[in-house]
């Protein structure tokens, strides 16, 4: 896919970064055809090399990079397979990017510097949905999460399914009956569901998700009554009706002098979003209602415990699993 037919997204700019500790996770990848390691040795053998100096260079100019690439590879893989499809540009509304649960994605930009750097090194030769998944995965690393091995021989798509990624991208207002229902369509079990989603533990939100939670959830014309009193409270000061952006989710603690609401940094890839979810301070009400079901709360508790340790290994285990979801291999697709 050339990256000239791509569009870009301007990002804001993060002036600080972080340096963080690798930890790495020993994880048996799900073995599909054509996909395997060193499936770049003799075409393209620096590609991994690029992929993770052109990465250090991101994150330390875009700090939030690994939460838009995480969001973006999820929206990716969850919609026809980890496929690039997402990627696609069209006309008249019809591809992915442009359904309604993608339009707020962010991180083609970096997709396309990194794809530029490969092509310039191996014209023609690895695929965006190879970058996009490595890239992630680097992402994470930098983000102070676990390092899991990726598989790669993915070809690029070149279809699109709108009418899919608006209907079965999980909705942050979505029931816990939902969220399992579409995460079981794509062989994830509520543990591996309760894994994945602690991707949350990065990035930002933006204020149109939550709002509706405050004063007209379901199209009542009331909060949401699952949260509770002083919790609505600081979540309308925090989200006002001029506010776009509200940081991640609740930190355990006061930091640097700002509110619980500070942004908690990409350093910081633990268990903290379960901490939050077990005190009821989930900030959608899709992740609150992992609480609502005895096997996912049951995960959700378990990932609450310890240094996050449970929680890492899994995680890596389902994001492995995530990145193989309908590949195209072979003669399948394009590059």
């Amino acid at each position: 896919m050339n990256s000239k037919n791509r569009a870009f997204i301007s990002v804001f700019s993060f002036l600080v970064f972080l340096p963080v500790m690798v930890q790495a996770v020993t994880v048996l990848p799900v073995s599909i055809p054509s996909l395997r390691y060193g499936y770049y040795d003799e075409k393209c053998d620096s590609v991994e090399d690029i992929v993770w100096s052109k990465m250090k260079k991101i994150v330390q100019l875009q700090h939030n990079a690994p939460a838009q690439l995480l969001r973006l590879m999820f929206h990716d893989c969850f919609i026809g397979g980890c496929d690039a499809s997402v990627l696609l540009v069209g006309m008249n509304g019809t591809v992915e990017r442009d359904a309604i649960p993608n339009k707020t994605l962010k991180g083609f930009d970096f997709i396309d510097m990194i794809k530029d750097e490969i092509e310039e090194a191996c014209p023609g030769v690895v695929s965006c949905s190879d970058i996009l998944v490595l890239a992630t995965r680097d992402g994470i690393v930098l983000a102070g999460g676990p390092y899991y091995p990726v598989l790669t021989g993915r070809r690029d798509n070149n279809e699109s399914f709108f009418d899919m990624a608006n209907a079965e991208i999980p909705r942050p207002n979505g029931n816990i009956s939902e969220t399992l229902r579409l995460f079981s369509l794509r062989g994830f079990d509520g543990r591996e569901t309760v894994a994945l989603l602690g991707g949350h533990n990065i990035g930002r939100i933006g204020c149109e998700f939550i709002r509706p939670r405050l004063s007209n959830f379901t199209g009542t014309g009331l909060p949401d009554p699952t949260i509770s009193p002083d919790f609505l409270e600081e979540l309308t000061r925090k989200c006002p009706q001029d506010n776009n952006i509200i940081n991640n989710v609740l930190n355990e603690h006061t930091t640097r002098g700002l509110s619980e609401f500070a942004i908690s940094s990409a350093a910081f890839f633990d268990n903290h979003y379960y901490k939050t979810l077990m005190r009821g301070k989930g900030l959608l009400f899709s992740d609150q209602q992992l609480m609502a079901n005895e096997k996912t709360a049951a995960a959700v508790t378990d990932y609450s415990y310890d240094d996050g340790t449970i929680f890492r290994t899994e995680f890596a285990h389902a994001m492995g699993k995530l990145s193989s979801i309908g590949v195209l291999t072979g003669f399948a697709g394009e590059v």
